[in-house]
């Protein structure tokens, strides 16, 4: 098995150069879509939350508030007082995690994949984690908090929500041919409640809110979210030199720090620049952060990570699941400097 320590605090030498949202390429329409959606407060019971309230592109697309990060780092949802019990993932840099599988290291299994902190949006479903992932937040109570995916649907079919690119215009006019009943806008307000609708328009929901989500997936694989412009990547192209500190901290990293050893420092082997995540899961052994407000809620709360995500699957992983009892995702650190 791979030795791994704690981070180093010479990991900030790694500092990312601004996230330059002006001047890139133009988006394509399905990804301007998905951008569109992405920063849709309308998505959310009370329409007053995105999927950028907690993934905003000014810190590296993940928590923006810097008195939040410093203490329980957990964000608040559509509903007041409700609060997640994990930091949000970054979505920049999420598109390339390959679907949830294992491998044999060492005649152990090593997870690698999916996306969410225990790599539950396994990208099963629709192909893409990133994709799997998206379709979470807007039904989870603690985050978006809608109680129907058909509410999402509705509202993004709606031409009058403003998107410089229809959902219609991507998805074909069919994707939102939805008889939707009069009473639709209540019970989409209205926690708890589903939309009644007939056998044939569900599956014309389901197929839609899969549409949604592949989207926002393809919007976060764009050259926007994924910019690749730390000063690390214009270290690798000859185009800058790191500081005196930033070469001490460099030296640490890939060196007695062994953090290299899963923020992989090296070039794709297609030549693209590295992740700084080899997308495995660990257990660095962190205690519990008294600063979480999950625990006002909860006081006995655990959270078991990968291993609690084993456990919801089938018997073939059961036995897995003590060996990966509280390991999280290894985040990428591109952005990270930025997200304080």
């Amino acid at each position: 098995m791979r030795m791994r320590t704690a981070l180093p605090l010479g990991i900030m030498m790694l500092g990312v150069v601004g996230l330059v949202l002006a001047g890139v390429s133009s988006l394509s329409p399905n990804e301007e879509l998905g951008k569109a959606i992405f920063f849709d407060d309308n998505l959310s019971l009370n329409r007053n939350q995105a999927c950028a309230a907690c993934n905003a592109p000014e810190v590296g697309f993940t928590g923006p508030l810097s008195h939040i990060n410093d203490t329980g780092s957990v964000y608040e949802g559509s509903v007041a007082g409700r609060f997640g019990a994990r930091k949000p993932p970054a979505a920049s840099y999420a598109t390339p995690s390959p679907i949830f599988h294992f491998v044999i290291d060492h005649k152990e299994p090593l997870f690698i994949g999916g996306n969410f902190w225990d790599g539950r949006a396994t990208g099963d479903k629709l192909g893409n984690p990133a994709a799997d992932q998206a379709q979470g937040p807007f039904l989870n109570p603690v985050e978006q908090a809608l109680t129907d995916n058909a509410c999402v649907v509705y509202r993004v079919c709606d031409l009058a929500n403003g998107y410089p690119v229809s959902f219609q215009s991507v998805w074909g006019m069919a994707a939102c041919d939805i008889a939707w009943p009069m009473d639709v806008e209540t019970t989409c307000a209205t926690e708890g409640m589903m939309v009644m609708l007939s056998p044939a328009d569900r599956s014309k929901v389901d197929v839609a809110y899969d549409q949604v989500a592949l989207s926002i997936a393809e919007y976060e694989d764009s050259a926007e979210v994924n910019a690749y412009s730390s000063k690390y990547d214009a270290v690798l192209a000859g185009t800058a030199q790191f500081t005196k500190a930033e070469k001490s901290g460099f030296n640490v990293f890939q060196g007695k720090g062994k953090c290299a050893l899963c923020h992989i420092i090296d070039r794709r082997a297609n030549g693209d620049p590295p992740l700084l995540t080899d997308y495995t899961f660990d257990n660095l052994g962190v205690p519990r952060n008294p600063d979480n407000p999950v625990y006002n809620v909860d006081p006995g709360f655990v959270d078991y990570g990968l291993g609690g995500f084993l456990a919801t699957l089938g018997d073939v992983y059961q036995p897995m699941v003590e060996d990966n009892l509280g390991k999280h995702k290894v985040p990428t650190l591109r952005n990270v400097f930025k997200a304080r």
